[in-house]
């Protein structure tokens, strides 16, 4: 009897595209290349000095060199708490929150609590690479919900009442969104809200480019917006993209005491405890103030704005002005099939994969994402670098014919 040896459930999933490319880019540099990587959402900057510090002042500390509770530290669940309502408007006990391993962690956790094999989740396309993976090795199903650049790549309501079958358990809500950078809003939120709940859905909404928004447009919390939701809602943050700890892995979930406990309990034997000395830091960081995180804003509208003329300005592009998160996800459908230093690329993954060979810049296509015809970059690096790769992109893209 022969058996595969990586099982189908494992053997399907699909490596993080931005990962991948992000490595890759990373490779080649290491190996003396001039490249220039768009892939990953990872802020340039360090993380603000003062949570630094509250690590190693924890670090020095024993108690946190010890296991702690599965679910997360009791004064940081009691600090995120008072967070959400300071920055969402929804009002939750520490016992409605489980600290995770970063956000991957807590998306995951909140699949795998809610739902059973078959179990359909509406997933607005398009959506973060990590979502489908999450929601299929969980036993759901997820069900793209397109919304192209003519809509401003927000879905409506028609939509998903469109996608809604008698199987469906879950509306995924991300705004602002990766990887479009796109921002609902206070009334479409509401309405898709009131929506969901009219249906019995669960919403599970993605909060954490919350403070990453530009141009006045405001962040609105679904969970606080449609009060009809009550409570089948759960809320995922953390601190990677705000505080600029992408590598600290400090992510959480509020929602139901019912499902935070069994959420828990899987957290209890997949990882136990997050790292003390990252959830001491994360504390520093969520009941400090927002200084930094303003700081690092002014910076990111100031590439954001450079990227969108960069790429407006380029025949076959059409670049919609993003209004959060950091990252622009230009249309570039015009370009496919015509030819671009001697290939004729008849897909966005072809396109992108040209353009890492031909001039070294590395940026994420639109399959990773949904549909072929788009790519993703992120403006979340040095200004120096944003002006050296698109320069290098129009030149390039400028040879289509």
């Amino acid at each position: 009897m022969t058996s595969a040896r990586v099982s189908q459930r494992i053997g399907s999933i699909a490596e993080s595209a931005t990962l991948a490319v992000d490595a890759k880019a990373k490779a080649l540099k290491a190996a003396g290349r001039p490249v220039i990587g768009f892939g990953a959402g990872e802020p340039d900057f360090p993380t603000p000095a003062y949570i630094v510090e509250a690590a190693i002042e924890a670090a020095r500390q024993p108690r946190f060199h010890r296991y702690s509770p599965a679910g997360g530290l009791p004064e940081l669940k009691q600090a995120i708490a008072e967070k959400t309502l300071r920055d969402s408007g929804y009002e939750a006990q520490a016992s409605q929150v489980l600290v995770t391993n970063g956000g991957k962690q807590a998306v995951y956790n909140t699949f795998a609590t809610l739902l059973d094999p078959g179990d359909e989740v509406l997933l607005p396309t398009p959506y973060w690479t990590t979502y489908p993976e999450a929601i299929r090795l969980a036993g759901g199903v997820p069900v793209d919900v397109f919304a192209g650049p003519e809509q401003g790549y927000l879905v409506t309501v028609d939509q998903l009442e469109a996608a809604l079958t008698e199987r469906t358990k879950i509306l995924l809500f991300v705004s602002p969104s990766n990887p479009t950078g796109a921002v609902y809003s206070p009334e479409q939120v509401a309405e898709i809200g009131e929506w969901a709940a009219s249906k019995g859905l669960w919403v599970v909404t993605d909060e954490i480019y919350e403070h990453l928004t530009y141009d006045g447009v405001p962040f609105t919390s679904i969970a606080t917006a449609a009060p009809a939701l009550g409570d089948k809602v759960v809320i995922l943050n953390g601190v990677a993209k705000t505080y600029a700890m992408t590598g600290w892995r400090v992510g959480w979930m509020i929602g139901p005491a019912d499902v935070i406990k069994a959420a828990t309990n899987l957290q209890s034997h997949a990882t136990s405890n997050v790292s003390n000395v990252s959830q001491m830091a994360a504390l520093a960081a969520v009941s400090g103030p927002l200084d930094a995180v303003d700081e690092m804003k002014v910076a990111f509208d100031r590439r954001r704005k450079a990227m969108v003329s960069g790429l407006s300005a380029i025949d076959g592009v059409n670049c919609p002005t993003p209004h959060g998160a950091f990252y622009a996800y230009p249309d570039v459908r015009e370009l496919l099939g015509k030819e671009i230093g001697g290939i004729r690329p008849a897909t966005s993954a072809e396109l992108a994969a040209l353009i890492l060979d031909k001039v070294e810049v590395a940026i994420v296509p639109g399959e990773a994402f949904g549909p072929s015809g788009y790519v993703r970059l992120s403006y979340a690096l040095g200004d120096a670098d944003l002006a050296e790769g698109v320069g290098r992109i129009q030149e390039f893209l400028a040879t289509a014919r």
